[in-house]
């Protein structure tokens, strides 16, 4: 199966019907189950890009290190802000591949030629 490209208007499309609520349901049943190995993927994604190397623990002292607790507080803050973001990010992409690859074996399996 060829990866298919979108276009911005698509995109645009897709995540204005995704506001619809019952479109998660089968979705949340898929990742309740995949949790642990998505999980392990996540992490593996996470660490290979180096988001959690030693920037990300250097980052870390830096935050808690402050002297005022409310730049403590606002360091914090935005380091877990910006961590939630990545996570996130780097987690449709593990999302994005796995629904290829189980377009992928789905369209095998139609033609015969999947597991």
């Amino acid at each position: 199966m060829a990866h298919e490209s979108y276009s911005a208007e698509e995109v645009d499309a897709a995540v204005a019907a995704l506001s619809e609520p019952e479109r998660f349901a089968h979705a949340q049943e898929v990742v309740t189950h995949a949790a642990p190995g998505l999980q392990r993927v996540l992490n593996a994604a996470l660490e290979e890009g180096g988001w959690f190397g030693e920037a990300h623990e250097a980052q870390l002292r830096r935050a808690t290190g402050m002297e005022d607790p409310a730049e403590r507080e606002r360091a914090m803050r935005t380091l877990v802000a910006e961590e939630t973001r990545l996570g996130m990010l780097v987690g449709v992409s593990v999302g994005f591949e796995l629904a290829r690859e189980l377009a992928t074996r789905h369209a095998g399996q139609d033609e015969g030629t999947g597991p």
